[in-house]
């Protein structure tokens, strides 16, 4: 029985760094992960971090890919529409779900809110990356479901990592002052109008993303032998547009 739980402590630390260095934006999408390396750094036999690969792969945070290894995703185009569809349901449901706004959450949310400014007059993004993330997750927490905050947890750090991907402009002011209007509305007991809010902050956040090109695979390597970058159409762009060529 001790063993079987050491070994499920174990692999849900490898999960949860994981997932948090995502979160952070420490790791970044594509990046591979190390079954040796992995159970060097956390004194476990690679059985055990194959086993929480396996776990991740099921959450949809990592893939294996055969003689290679394991990466951090790369969601395509049509996964990142697909993570903001599932975002919107669940957060805007969370909302209308609650009934109040404790003092405590209030503190909690405030506090948030005042860390977000610090980062952003200091213009520490990394920083800002994770905080605008983490805005979300603490209402999941507020609202008492653990099995939310989980789903919301991945589907935070999968939005991260199209971020990552997709974003040619952070526009933190746009986001902290989305997250400003949401608490508004908590503290106000008016969670239909947060859920509303919630969904416009969303969709402002997708808005943001181009999801019509996909970044160079190679651009460290073109960035280090001084070539020009450049951008690779998606197949649902290039979908859209062999379609247009039919209709005309």
């Amino acid at each position: 029985m001790q063993d079987s739980h050491t070994a499920e402590t174990a692999q849900n630390t490898i999960e949860e760094a994981i997932i948090s260095g995502i979160l952070s934006a420490r790791i970044r999408p594509g990046t591979r992960l190390s079954e040796n390396q992995l159970a060097a750094v956390f004194g476990v036999s690679r059985t055990r971090v194959r086993e929480a690969m396996m776990r991740l792969e099921t959450r949809g945070i990592v893939t294996v890919s055969p003689r290679r290894g394991w990466f951090v995703v790369e969601p395509s185009a049509e996964e990142a529409m697909t993570v903001y569809q599932a975002r919107r349901a669940i957060e805007s449901g969370l909302l209308r779900g609650m009934r109040a706004l404790t003092d405590e959450g209030r503190k909690v949310l405030t506090a948030h809110l005042d860390e977000e400014k610090a980062a952003m007059a200091v213009g520490d993004r990394q920083r800002l990356t994770c905080l605008m993330g983490d805005f979300h997750i603490r209402i999941a927490e507020l609202g008492g479901n653990p099995i939310l905050v989980d789903i919301l947890r991945d589907l935070t750090a999968r939005t991260i990592l199209i971020s990552m991907l997709y974003q040619s402009e952070f526009h933190a002011v746009q986001s902290h002052e989305g997250h400003c209007r949401i608490f508004e509305a908590m503290a106000a007991s008016d969670f239909v109008r947060a859920a509303e809010l919630s969904v416009e902050h969303l969709d402002e956040v997708e808005t943001g993303l181009d999801l019509t090109t996909r970044p160079d695979p190679l651009s460290e390597l073109r960035s280090s032998l001084s070539l020009p970058p450049r951008t690779v159409p998606s197949q649902s762009s290039g979908i859209r547009k062999t379609a247009t060529s039919k209709e005309k």
